[in-house]
């Protein structure tokens, strides 16, 4: 039995407790009940009345508030939290749940609306993520310790958390595939503003920096996205002026004071943080010390002082490739331009079986490596695990029992874990050491695998043994809930727990003991909160238990209307013992509690040294093991300029072929390495070819190829050589920004001209229809000029499809420019797409026939293909008189109904001649035949 330090509220009934949990409000008179002190139970509190003045709660209440601005305050009363004024108002709106309104204050109601505890978790999910920021205000003492203070006295209440977007660390409120980062941007004034960026993920504990000028700050937070950014309102203004946030991010900002930034006050902060001998503040500029010291004094504000275990800061982004905002919402990294992930690279390469890899895998994919020799050694521990399938599975099956360790750690740090924290350490360091042997069986191991068995060997197994020893199998989410000690592990906890299941013995034995006594059979031993321990008889038998002699050993307490019930020495005494049994199993209970965090906080850096092992493994191997199953090779990585893909496929769109079953992707070749003669110089492949023909793809799964390579994993290919790109651009498809004003052709040629700033000869470029969104020569002069530009002054590896035919005469003039087509047949009047690439330039666009695919009515289509003979006539006077003898549309005779036609179609998909029958077969003649006749 436990104690609910939480007593200042009556307790609700069953119907009340459901309607709570629907989302209702509390009973009301939780209020008055503390307003004017806990009396006789069976009294009903007073009403409130109107006053000028504040009641105690209601003036400790606004008190709260008043700190605490910008955030709904969750208001603890009892098993409830409430919310109250403009709160309770926006909270009912926000989580559908009935607003009240009860009680005075300054002549007017007060609105009301309450959650459940027990249910919190939920509505703070839900109100986090509508962007809602929460202060969670709790008792801070026993209200029987406020009773000692006079009748009218509240219960001291303070707030021990804000729940902000960046700042949560509950399981269900997190993402399991990705950080959840909270940032702050600090900025510099010197002529040209010069910005800082420090982020977090306080539930791993990950801490990260980089300093950047105004040009790359969208570029940045696109990159890591952060859940929540912190800044100044100067600031917040300068990152709109430098571009703003990127479009499909969602990032909710919070705007703090200036002091926050202070970089003297900032340096103070990162000392008191982290030990002397670990960090020296001094060793960051100004502004990175602003940041830094900035998000760890939000993070300390947020948490109420309780310490997080963050990690010694690192450089963010370093040695990476560099892909700007609008190239990652064009490849789908992250997530599909529907915001999905379904459809993205992450999606489709995710196999891994740890939470703790699937963020590692988010992690590379947004930021892929620059580096040559980074990228081998990952290469490298993919070969280690390549070579055997069965250790991969091996590998994966022990993974699998190791839950996210570095989450649980940081929950139990900030005092908000519980048992079910504990026993998942536990497990993720059993897991550690069962994989140090199948690890230690490959030959000649990488320095990436020799890396893991030194951090999975120096995992704290002393602790995971201790632990599986103090926890019991069952486990409750809470450490205030008790039972989560295993029998044996304490004898003096063992011995209370024993008298409190004697006492059910004990109980059942006085229950016959009186019923023999009284000689009434019906008599019951019972027990509430309120009265403890009571003998219950029918109201037939009052009369007699309160007449001598039965008198003299029960003794009367209550009489209701239907029973009587009464106590009796030996109850008050059973009670005295079962009561200090249950406190003080419950003390106990907690005691060990506290011991075991305690000595689990103590291994923090080898426990996430351990986390990080098991990330990097779980990443290694789902990767090799994708590999393997995918037909993916390992690409060849240096220095160079080289860009050579053989039999290249698209990995999603493979993925999602293989899955449906229908037909198998067609492989293409890709090489834009530059003339062994012209040094650092690219290779430009202007593409040419219809509408559906798979250009965008064959685009975009070469630029996804690149970035895989530069992950370190393999790749969707024949074979791949390619030498580091440092910087991606990707510009395919056509997107308005009506929010900003911006037009379809605008954003085009916005993100067409941060390409052509910003492109360096290491770059790689996709470029799909430039100049497509305004007049035809416009345009075409627009992509004739883009193409110049990238390879006379960019001088980069790019591919550049278009529907402007006249741009492949640009090959002949320019020297690594070269024409490819795709490549189709056409049969019957009937196109057929090969998606292949092939060298060579495309003579037509076949638009009218990708219309016809489309569903365009048949007398639309061939209206559109008696215009395109007479505008494909060039010479001007041709061109008037023939649009002049072409009949008006509405003047063509109306097509005949397509019914028959539609039938004698339908008919012939659905045929199957090698399940038909010779009768069968005649029947069908027949039928075609008159179908036929009907459709002529």
């Amino acid at each position: 039995m436990t104690q609910d330090v939480n007593k200042d509220a009556p307790q609700q009934n069953h119907k009340d407790g459901a309607a709570a949990q629907n989302g209702a409000p509390s009973l009301a008179h939780d209020i008055e009940q503390e307003e004017y002190g806990a009396g006789d139970p069976e009294k009903k509190p007073k009403k409130t009345t109107s006053s000028a003045q504040p009641t105690p709660m209601m003036a400790q209440f606004l008190e709260i508030k008043a700190v605490n601005p910008g955030c709904l305050l969750f208001y603890r009363m009892g098993d409830f939290y409430e919310l109250f004024f403009e709160d309770a108002e926006i909270a009912s709106k926000a989580l559908g749940i009935a607003l009240t309104k009860r009680g005075k204050h300054l002549d007017e109601d007060i609105p009301m609306c309450g959650v459940p505890v027990h249910a919190a978790q939920d509505y703070l999910k839900r109100l986090i993520g509508q962007g809602y920021r929460v202060a969670v205000c709790e008792q801070m003492e026993d209200p029987a310790e406020a009773k000692k203070r006079g009748s009218k006295s509240v219960v001291k209440r303070d707030v021990v958390r804000l729940v902000t977007p960046g700042t949560i660390t509950e399981d269900d409120l997190l993402p399991t595939s990705s950080n959840n980062y909270v940032a702050t941007l600090a900025m510099l004034r010197h002529g040209e503003n010069t910005f800082a960026i420090s982020y977090a993920d306080i539930s791993t504990g990950d801490m990260f920096y980089a300093e950047m000028e105004p040009s790359a700050v969208t570029d940045e937070l696109a990159r890591i996205e952060p859940r929540e950014l912190v800044l100044t309102a100067a600031t917040r203004d300068a990152l709109i002026e430098a571009g703003g946030l990127p479009p499909s991010a969602d990032i909710q900002l919070a705007e703090e004071r200036a002091e926050l930034f202070d970089s003297d006050l900032a340096g103070d902060r990162i000392a008191k943080y982290f030990a002397a001998d670990q960090l020296d503040p001094s060793a960051y500029s100004r502004l990175v010390r602003a940041a830094i010291g900035a998000l760890i004094g939000y993070i300390d504000e947020t948490q109420r002082g309780a310490q997080v275990p963050l990690r010694l800061p690192r450089i963010g982004g370093a040695n990476t490739m560099m892909i700007d905002a609008a190239t990652r919402a064009s490849l789908e990294l992250l997530r599909t331009n529907r915001g999905e992930t379904k459809g993205a690279l992450r999606h489709c390469l995710d196999n891994c079986v740890t939470a703790g890899g699937s963020r590692l895998l988010s992690a590379r994919i947004a930021a892929p490596l620059a580096d040559p020799a980074s990228i081998n050694d990952r290469l490298d521990m993919l070969d280690d695990f390549a070579r055997d399938g069965l250790l991969i599975t091996d590998l994966r099956g022990r993974l699998k029992a190791a839950p996210d360790l570095v989450r649980a750690l940081t929950r139990l740090s900030l005092d908000r874990g519980g048992p079910r924290d504990m026993a998942a350490i536990g497990a993720s360091v059993i897991a550690a050491g069962h994989l140090l042997a199948p690890l230690s069986q490959i030959h000649n191991p990488s320095q990436g695998v020799q890396k893991l068995l030194g951090a999975l060997d120096a995992a704290p197994q002393e602790l995971a043994d201790h632990l599986a020893r103090a926890l019991a199998e069952e486990l409750p989410l809470l450490p205030r809930d008790g039972g989560f000690v295993a029998k044996g592990y304490s004898q003096e906890l063992d011995e209370y727990r024993s008298l409190a299941t004697e006492s059910r013995q004990i109980i059942a034995a006085l229950q016959a003991e009186f019923a023999e006594k009284t000689g009434i059979k019906s008599i019951k031993v019972k027990h509430n909160n309120v009265l403890g321990y009571f003998v219950e008889v029918p109201a037939a038998h009052g009369d007699k238990m309160m007449s001598a002699p039965l008198n003299e050993s029960f003794i009367h307490r209550q009489t209701l209307a239907n029973v009587v019930r009464f106590t009796t020495a030996e109850l008050s005494e059973l009670q005295g013992k079962i009561t200090r049994a249950s406190e003080a199993a419950v003390a106990i209970e907690q005691g060990i509690f506290g011991q075991l965090r305690d000595e689990i906080l103590a291994q923090t850096k080898p426990l996430q040294d351990v986390a990080d092992a098991l990330a990097e493994l779980d990443f290694a191997s789902a990767m090799a093991l994708l590999g393997l199953e995918r037909n993916y090779v390992r690409p060849k990585i240096d220095q160079s300029t080289a860009f050579d893909i053989d039999a290249g496929r698209h990995p999603v769109v493979e993925m999602m072929l293989q899955k449906e079953g229908t037909t198998n992707f067609v492989a293409n070749d890709c090489d834009l390495s530059g003339p062994e003669d012209k040094g650092e110089m690219g290779s430009l492949w202007l593409i040419t070819g219809p509408n559906m023909g798979g250009k965008s793809t064959y685009l975009r799964q070469n630029a996804l190829i690149a970035i895989m390579a530069q992950m370190g994993v393999y790749v969707p290919a024949r074979s791949a050589h390619i030498g580091v790109v440092d910087r991606i651009f990707s510009r395919v498809g056509a997107a308005d920004d009506i929010a900003h004003g911006r037009s379809t052709f605008m954003v085009e040629m916005v993100e067409t001209a941060a390409i052509l700033n910003r492109a360096t000869a290491r770059s790689l470029v996709v470029l799909d229809e430039i100049g497509r969104g305004t007049a035809t020569f416009d345009g075409l002069s627009i992509a004739w000029a883009a193409v110049e530009a990238l390879h006379e002054n960019t001088k980069c590896r790019a591919l550049f499809a278009t529907h402007y035919h006249e741009l492949t005469a640009l090959s002949e003039r320019l020297d690594r420019v070269s024409n490819h087509t795709m490549k189709v047949r056409e049969w019957e009047g009937e196109v057929v797409f090969l998606h292949e690439v092939g060298a060579g330039t495309a003579d037509r666009s076949y638009g009218i026939q990708v219309a016809k695919l489309a569903g365009l009515p048949d007398h639309v289509v061939t209206r559109a293909q008696e215009v395109l003979d007479i505008l494909e006539k060039r010479e001007a006077g041709s061109m008037e008189e023939g649009m002049n003898q072409l009949p008006l549309f509405a003047a063509r005779p109306q097509p005949k109904p397509e019914k028959h036609k539609d039938l004698l179609a339908q008919k012939m998909k659905s045929i199957n001649p090698d399940e038909m029958t010779p009768r069968q077969a005649i029947e069908l003649i027949y039928e075609l035949k008159k179908l036929s006749r009907n459709n002529a």
